[in-house]
Formats: structure tokens, C-alpha cells, sequence
């Protein structure tokens, strides 16, 4: 079975509910300050939809890629119910094919919320893409689990490889100015797949111009 087949048997399952909830992601949230009217924002991977709508009510301009259509599906519905614009594109940021080429050096914010999907060499990929979209000046914000999760195990993989450390970040993003770079825990309660103490890490990053 390909991502995007399993993704949306998961979206599917879960019928009229939402899997990770429609609020946006707590370290997102708290962010807000730093969004301004009028910015553009991709969001990678952005499932059915609570972090780009999120977005788009602060008054950016939005682009949300997603494997699953049965997850864009429910992200417009959602969309339309809170009167949010948002532009859902079909996409996996993994292939070959990702990013397009109008979302190159395009995006003033590139919003990347627990995309821990990737094994290390698809991480490059990932990661590379992601930093191709955003335009110079512009920032990465991402969340993700460390590999304290592993001894919660209330969400993300399963796997060590998968999970990220401030290392590996600061491997990934040298040469861009890391603004912010956190390790903590919390008490998530994002739908059914993120509930309770979880092991976390939060950075922001900006390109170099």
C-alpha cells in the first residue's frame, strides 16, 4: 500500500471525525504573534486541514499540500464551514515531483507540523524541498516528537530513525538563522492520534536572503 493509499484509509476510518482535531498545533498557535496579514504560508503534509485554516484566519495567504484526498476532502469542508480560504493542493512532498515549480523560493512561511512520515534518506528530501519553498528571508516552523517518545508512545512513529533531535536539526538547516529551538514536554490533546505526555521539539528557522 503507497502513502497516499494508506492516508486516506485512516481519514476514511475515521468517518466524520477528525483525526489529529480541528484546532491548530499548540506550538503553531503559540507563534501567532509572529504571522503577519498578507504573508504567504505553505503547510506540508497538512492532513484535513486545522493548521492551514488556522492560518488563513490570521490573514495569510495559504497553501496547503496533502497526500490524501480524502484529507482534502475534509479540510474543505472544514474550510468552508469557519468561511477560511484556503488553497488545498494535491501533492507528495516526497517524490520526485515536489515541490512545484511555482512553489519554489515562493513562501514567506513553510509550515512543517509532526511530518515525521520520512526515514532518514527521505528526510533529505523532505527537508531540502521545504527549504526550496520558502522564499530568502522567510522562515520553516516545524514540530515534531524526540526520541523520548518512544518510552510515551501517546503519537507519532514508532521507529528511533524517524524522530528528530536539536543535532540532526541543526545538521539539516546549516547556514539558515535558527531563531528558536526547543526540547520540552507536554500534554497533547490533538484528536485521537496525539493524546497525552509527549516528548517535543519546536524550531524556527529563517532562510538566509
Amino acid at each position: 500500500m503507497n502513502d497516499e493509499a494508506k492516508w486516506s484509509a485512516r481519514y476514511r476510518e475515521a468517518g466524520d471525525e477528525y483525526l489529529f482535531g480541528t484546532e491548530p498545533n499548540r506550538f503553531l498557535a503559540q507563534h501567532q504573534a509572529l504571522f503577519k496579514p498578507g504573508q504567504t504560508a505553505l503547510s506540508v503534509a497538512d492532513g484535513e486541514g486545522r493548521n492551514s485554516i488556522w492560518l488563513a484566519g490570521q490573514g495569510l495567504v495559504v497553501t496547503a499540500s496533502e497526500v490524501s484526498e480524502v484529507a482534502i476532502a475534509k479540510a474543505r469542508k472544514l474550510a468552508e464551514a469557519r468561511r477560511s480560504q484556503v488553497s488545498f493542493t494535491h501533492g507528495d512532498m516526497l517524490s520526485e515531483q515536489w515541490p512545484p515549480r511555482e512553489f519554489l523560493d515562493a513562501f514567506d512561511w513553510v509550515i512543517a507540523i509532526f511530518i515525521q512520515f520520512a526515514d532518514p534518506r527521505q528526510r533529505i528530501k523532505q527537508f531540502a524541498s521545504m527549504q526550496a519553498a520558502t522564499r530568502p528571508g522567510g522562515r520553516i516552523l516545524l514540530q515534531g516528537y524526540t526520541p523520548q517518545q518512544l518510552q510515551y508512545g501517546t503519537g507519532g512513529p514508532s521507529s528511533l530513525e524517524h524522530l528528530y533531535t536539536q543535532e540532526l536539526l541543526r545538521e539539516a538547516f546549516a547556514g539558515w538563522d535558527i531563531e528558536e529551538l526547543v526540547e520540552y514536554e507536554d500534554d497533547l490533546s490533538e484528536g485521537t492520534r496525539h493524546g497525552g505526555r509527549s516528548a517535543l521539539i519546536g524550531m524556527v528557522a529563517r532562510k538566509p536572503v
